[in-house]
């Protein structure tokens, strides 16, 4: 797989200078292209792109099954983003934190929550390898897997 590609993803929202706000102002994203329905971010290499929608956003109960982020390559690039959410008064969907500690999946992270809902992750990895790698291990975020679960899903959720 050519790694020097450019990953896209398309978000709603519902108020463009808002958006302007969270994404440019706060975090300190670039502000790409925009019009009346739509804005883009060079969100941290990614074109991240926000398109207004008149649907209602629907705030999700946890961080599971949706969101996006980054996983940064060095602790204090992850911290300076964490530190600068704190200086902008972001609001913290999960406050900053280390999980499986002393473990190969070692990782700090943390979640945001935008002004339209969506949920922002950003981490980073002690252990690089594992991010693609490390297939020894079924450990996925924080969710533990019912028994029940795993059999639906050997079903395939029919």
């Amino acid at each position: 797989m050519n790694r020097s590609a450019i990953f896209h993803l398309a978000i709603p929202i519902n108020d463009i200078v808002l958006a302007k706000e969270f994404y440019a102002d706060s975090l300190g994203c670039q502000v790409g292209r925009q019009n009346k329905v739509a804005v883009i971010f060079d969100f941290y290499g990614v074109q991240l792109v926000g398109h207004l929608t008149n649907e209602p956003l629907v705030k999700q109960a946890g961080i599971y099954p949706r969101h996006f982020g980054l996983i940064l390559p060095t602790q204090s690039d992850w911290q300076a983003i964490c530190d600068r959410a704190i200086e902008q008064q972001l609001t913290f969907f999960q406050q900053p934190k280390l999980r499986f500690p002393q473990q190969v999946l070692e990782h700090y992270s943390f979640f945001l929550a935008d002004p339209f809902d969506n949920l922002l992750e950003f981490k980073y990895y002690s252990n690089p390898v594992v991010i693609f790698d490390a297939q020894e291990f079924n450990s996925i975020g924080e969710t533990v897997v019912s028994d029940s679960v795993l059999e639906e899903a050997e079903r395939g959720f029919n």
